[in-house]
């Protein structure tokens, strides 16, 4: 009876152990079925964008940056567009937001215009050539957080005047406005710019301006210019006029034309008088 009663005690313990097994890997495969279906969205979600992104390089930019953003050489060995890979996202929102890009007629440098893009085309474009790198998909976009500057301290904004003056202003002016460069290039001023496309210039260094990258110069010093720059949106001009700030030359030059203009005035009017 009791050997009886241990083997019908042995086979409920198995089919209980069984049904626990099964009901253990029914709720593992559902889990991982709903982790599987989580991570599918964003990839889907991403290939649809570089699909777009895809398409709009191929009708607005592959004629001069080749079909798959290699880049476009002329018979005569010159280059109608550079390589686009690994440029970054960055790069690729500092030139199409700006409407840099696509550039109608090449010249010595591409101007600013408005963008013929919106904002989620130019992060499609971006996101296509990311993907054409994947191995060194180059800078990323900057976050808000890195190029916030409303929290800087008085300290921190006189940093940020070094920097700028050590970096920046042999090109940009000491003012912020901009300068003339050799062969028909120049240094945009740098007055009502985003910050966003400020920290993007810095970090991709576009047309002639060198590359500023964090590993060279860290994302706190890059809030600091952009602080800085901001901060001589809002400064007064005492002595009146600003006359563009392009610095005493200029201001010397105005003096000069109206002394000198004066002083021709005076002398034809005592000529007519004495005749």
């Amino acid at each position: 009876m009791t050997a009886l009663l241990a083997r019908r005690r042995s086979k409920f313990a198995t089919a209980a152990v069984l049904l626990v097994a099964l009901v253990a890997m029914g709720g593992a495969y559902s889990v991982a079925t709903s982790a599987n279906r989580a991570q599918a969205a964003p990839r889907t979600e991403t290939s649809t964008q570089v699909e777009q992104g895809k398409k709009l390089f191929l009708e607005g930019c592959s004629t001069c940056h080749g079909a798959g953003g290699e880049g476009n050489f002329q018979p005569d060995g010159t280059v109608a567009g550079p390589s686009l890979i690994g440029v970054g996202a960055a790069a690729v929102d500092f030139q199409v937001s700006t409407g840099r890009m696509p550039l109608a007629n090449p010249g010595a440098q591409a101007p600013k215009k408005a963008p013929i893009y919106t904002p989620d085309e130019v992060a499609a474009l971006a996101a296509y050539i990311v993907s054409l790198s994947p191995a060194d998909p180059g800078p990323a976009i900057p976050t808000p957080d890195m190029y916030d500057y409303s929290n800087l301290t008085p300290e921190e904004l006189a940093l940020g005047g070094q920097l700028y003056r050590a970096n920046c202003a042999a090109c940009h002016n000491f003012a912020g406005e901009g300068g003339a460069l050799s062969a028909g290039k120049y240094a945009p001023t740098l007055m009502e710019v985003e910050p966003r496309i400020i920290y993007e210039a810095m970090l991709t260094g576009p047309q002639n301006m060198p590359v500023f990258p964090d590993t060279t110069m860290r994302v706190e010093d890059k809030q600091a210019i952009i602080g800085y720059i901001k901060s001589l949106e809002t400064q007064p001009n005492p002595g009146g006029i600003d006359l563009g700030r392009l610095g005493p030359v200029t201001e010397g030059l105005l003096l000069w034309t109206l002394g000198l203009g004066l002083m021709i005035a005076v002398a034809v009017w005592i000529g007519v008088k004495a005749k």
